[in-house]
């Protein structure tokens, strides 16, 4: 079988969705399948090979100058394809060029509108591509900001045409609220034109169908899967070091930092040598954030430190390693939670808020504790329960047989082919 994932690209940075396609692609592979993942706006970023073509499809600098310079959107393919070069989008992605949906709204509603909007020649070239040269059985789409395309690719391609739905109301929540309907409502009516869509949990399944309108009889739950390769974390035996606490994921208000650190100056209360240790993605946008969520920790600010974004798997291995407990309070109801994975992958427990995909994930692997929501002392309690050795030992255990039994890349791609079939019987 021949599957085109069209994913999307994250401006730079370790994207948590694009990461996630990428490892998909490959268990599909790894699976006797061809997969073409194609990347759209920017080159993916992953720290593991990439399994996305080199091409670049609806270039982020062409799509800006499309939206922006009148006339753009008019010029021969001959003179503007240069621009989609995947090193030139990645030195503009580096210039600090925003990705903040506060600041996309405009851009996000003329994307959407596909055909009908300034884009309908970087849409043409996709469909055409997909349709004329790759001829796959089935077409994916990662993210249901693409769907402007769908419509003229569906009068070339008659395979199945899905869409992984996996975050796309956080992006839209964010949009300034005079976009943010219009943007909703352009996406509600043309995703009815997909044949299906595919979430990572029962949770989300409910959630989105009702968010964006969309028959929820449509929806089909693929499992999260993470390659264990070079996860070499092991629950561990030794007990004699002060009790770290880790986050790792974006650093954003959405990702709950800012919970994570009252918890953070709650615990020490009771543990006066805890200490946290913070990974992720900083955009620039955030730095401010960063520092006031860091300076409200007062005196215990020298038990806080803040390592950066990790540049390789390896590097980030030996982050969760270095680990007691990792927690990620986000504010938002997380869809997929990969970070959670990777923690019980190398035998860290994890401490999360009882919503989002977090209670399905806990209740399959038995890897951690679920606090209530936003609530800096719930989430204290929970961190001073896992450190505890024997509790914390037999949570990290179960965590690490389970995700590997639950969450494998074979689990994840045997699931895709079986929905995958349904559609093209």
């Amino acid at each position: 079988m021949h599957i085109a994932i069209v994913t999307a690209g994250g401006a730079g940075m370790f994207c948590g969705s694009c990461m996630h396609d990428n490892t998909w692609a490959r268990s599909l592979m790894q699976a006797g399948h061809e997969v073409s993942l194609i990347p759209t706006y920017t080159p993916i970023r992953v720290d593991d090979h990439n399994e996305s073509q080199e091409k670049v499809f609806f270039g982020g600098i062409n799509v800006f100058l499309n939206e922006k310079v009148p006339g753009w959107r008019f010029l021969p393919r001959a003179m503007t394809r240069w621009l989609d070069r995947p090193s030139l989008i990645q030195w503009a992605t580096s210039r600090s060029v925003s990705n903040n949906a506060e600041d996309l709204g405009p851009l996000t509603i003329s994307m959407v509108k596909g055909e009908s909007g300034p884009h309908h020649a970087a849409i043409r070239e996709l469909d055409e591509y997909i349709s004329d040269h790759l001829k796959p059985d089935v077409v994916i789409f990662s993210n249901a900001l693409l769907v402007g395309a769908v419509r003229e690719l569906k009068k070339r391609f008659s395979g199945p045409v899905l869409c992984v739905l996996q975050g796309d109301d956080v992006f839209l929540d964010g949009l300034k609220p005079n976009y943010r309907e219009t943007v909703i409502d352009l996406i509600s009516e043309r995703a009815q034109e997909f044949d299906g869509f595919l979430v990572h949990s029962h949770f989300y399944k409910e959630y989105i169908s009702n968010y964006l309108n969309l028959p929820v009889e449509k929806f089909s739950v693929i499992p999260l899967g993470i390659d264990f390769t070079g996860h070499d974390g092991k629950p561990k035996l030794d007990e004699d070091k002060a009790f770290t606490v880790g986050y790792f994921a974006r650093i954003a208000p959405e990702k709950g930092l800012h919970h994570l650190v009252n918890g953070f100056v709650e615990l020490r209360k009771q543990l006066p040598n805890a200490t946290l240790r913070i990974g992720g993605y900083l955009g620039p946008q955030f730095q401010n954030y960063l520092d006031e969520t860091l300076a409200s920790a007062q005196q215990h600010q020298s038990a806080i430190e803040y390592i950066g974004s990790p540049a390789t798997q390896c590097e980030k291995v030996e982050f969760l390693k270095s680990l007691d407990v990792l927690s990620v309070p986000t504010e938002f109801l997380e869809p997929k939670g990969l970070y959670v994975l990777e923690a019980m992958a190398n035998g860290i427990p994890v401490v999360q808020p009882s919503h989002g995909s977090f209670p399905e994930i806990i209740s399959s692997t038995g890897g951690g504790l679920l606090v209530e929501p936003k609530n800096p002392a719930a989430l204290a309690s929970g961190l001073l329960a896992l450190s505890d050795y024997q509790q914390r030992h037999e949570l990290a255990q179960i965590g690490w047989e389970k995700v590997r039994e639950f969450y494998s890349p074979e689990a994840m791609s045997a699931e895709t082919i079986r929905v995958i079939n349904s559609f093209l019987q």
